[in-house]
């Protein structure tokens, strides 16, 4: 009887350890304190978690009160997927910029100071970088999340990434394997499928991944998506082929494998998450990432039950429940003992802080990169009165957000105050026919200086007609591209901020004035 107490515990505490949930508010609540003392091993934050740094940091105080080698986990790849600045928009810009850059020496930097940021606050893994090739510039959720289109552009900022961001003590997870670059489907809404064929998939999408493993990536997020060329069945998450023959057994890939969010339609509307999480747990991923729709007490026990009662059943390994739950343990206690060595924001590699550890979020590295990113086609003389800002708004993907603010407006506004705004959507959000559209902006505007402000033009058929009728009645109206920049430049002035970070419209924001702070 003790030993089957004991086997019983141990299945329980191993099936706690494999889960990464999140929760509500701002504190921790009871029951995550408590599934803490009882194994469990990571806790996901999100923008709802986070008012300021320092509560974040009591936040993650008190859990490690509970358990000290506890996984702190974000989604912070800075730029437009912003959970420490979620309220305000980030001070750094994000993949896309740094990519257009292309200084790898930049991206180290960028990644260590945000890294740093981190690690004051009391995280240690953070699901970034993104890997993703963005080869299909229709991609509705990758876009400016990836460093670029060119794989080996991508490849060499993607190790730089890693190596900066686990410079300052923070574990990456490098996503979303085996890449996610190719789909014209968000995995958000539904299962994507990428048709092509072997050797695409290795020298293009797999570049990038071979490049984050060799520079220690600690730990590797999977895709929701089905890769027949792979595996004709399952997608990427379930796969044994891909998870532990590919990323395993030919890459070498030895951390933690973590599932993308286990809610998202791809597999909650395809097999459930209970049903999905056991399949992917038997493939070879080592934690199940839930929490970012779903997050409460009775989805962890759910969980927990699933895994526990596959292992009786027979239907998963007990050894490799085990297995999983170790690597997830291993991390944990690679994360302690670099806090334990260096210190919340050191440099877990060299023992000594970072050089940008004193500069101001404003006037950092943050907005020397975007500064760096900007694009300018055509001429015109810097602003010096009042413009109007009409941003066209785009319905924003479940990994953005609608939440955080982005634009022009509120840079150009500090430097010209009185400044106007209004914010735009197309029929298929708002009913709105283009000219229609392009009518009412205009006729707000008046005779001021127009600065249409949009977001991945090429991929919207409604604000590039609607765009074109305001540049036919008002030549003379500056155009911003905060998103991927694939259309013709137009405007008197076009200004391509490669993301819609607040830092990146302040790059733009001097750039339309002629001014720096």
């Amino acid at each position: 009887m003790t030993t089957l107490v004991s086997t019983t515990d141990t299945l329980t505490r191993d099936a706690l350890a494999v889960l990464q949930p999140g929760f509500l508010g701002t504190t921790a609540p009871d029951w995550l304190l408590r599934r803490l003392g009882e194994g469990l091993s990571s806790v996901g934050l999100f923008g709802r978690n986070i008012a300021s740094p320092e509560q974040l940091a009591a936040l993650t105080e008190r859990l490690r009160a509970e358990r000290d080698d506890v996984l702190v986990a974000i989604d912070e790849e800075g730029g437009d997927v912003t959970r420490l600045e979620v309220r305000h928009g980030s001070s750094f810009p994000g993949n896309y910029a740094l990519g257009a850059v292309d200084d790898v020496d930049l991206t180290r930097a960028v990644a260590r100071e945000l890294g740093r940021r981190l690690a004051e606050c009391g995280v240690n893994l953070n699901w970034a970088p993104s890997a993703d090739v963005n080869s299909n510039q229709d991609n509705p959720v990758i876009g400016v999340r990836s460093f670029g289109a060119a794989p080996a552009l991508v490849a060499r900022h993607t190790a730089a990434y890693v190596e900066g961001l686990q410079s300052a003590g923070v574990a990456a997870c490098t996503k979303h394997f085996p890449g996610h670059g190719d789909t014209s489907v968000d995995s958000h809404h539904a299962m994507p499928r990428i048709d092509v064929d072997l050797d695409t998939v290795h020298a293009r999408d797999l570049l990038p991944f071979r490049a984050a493993i060799a520079a220690g990536s600690k730990s590797v997020m999977s895709a929701h998506i089905l890769l027949p060329a792979l595996d004709p069945d399952r997608p990427a998450t379930l796969s044994p082929q891909i998870l532990t023959g590919l990323l395993r057994e030919e890459l070498g890939f030895q951390g933690p494998i973590v599932t993308d969010g286990m809610e998202m339609r791809a597999i909650a509307s395809t097999y459930g998450i209970e049903r999905g999480s056991v399949l992917a747990i038997a493939a070879g991923a080592d934690a199940i990432c839930v929490g970012g729709g779903l997050a409460d007490e009775e989805t962890v026990l759910r969980l927990r039950d699933a895994l526990v009662a596959a292992v009786r059943n027979g239907e998963l390994p007990e050894e490799r429940l085990a297995d999983a739950a170790a690597r997830v343990r291993g991390l944990a206690d690679w994360t302690r003992r670099v806090r334990g060595a260096s210190g919340p924001g050191a440099d877990a590699q060299e023992g000594t802080a970072p050089g940008t550890a004193t500069i101001a979020p404003d006037t950092g590295i943050g907005l020397v990169a975007a500064r760096r990113a900007v694009r300018v086609t055509g001429g015109a003389e810097p602003l010096t009165e009042a413009p109007y800002v009409a941003a066209f708004t785009p319905v924003a993907n479940i990994a953005v957000g609608d939440e955080t603010p982005w634009g022009v407006a509120a840079e150009l506004g500090r430097l010209l105050p009185g400044t106007e705004t209004g914010s735009y959507s197309g029929a298929e959000e708002s009913g709105t026919e283009p000219a229609a559209l392009a009518g009412e902006l205009l006729a707000a505007a008046g005779d001021r200086t127009i600065v249409a402000v949009v977001r991945d033009a090429h991929r919207h058929r409604w604000m590039s007609e609607a765009l074109d009728a305001v540049l036919a009645a008002r030549p003379d109206t500056v155009v911003v591209e905060m998103g991927v920049n694939e259309a013709e430049p137009r405007g008197a002035l076009h200004i391509a901020t490669h993301g819609a970070a607040r830092v990146c419209g302040r790059a733009a924001a001097e750039v339309i004035t002629g001014r720096r702070e």
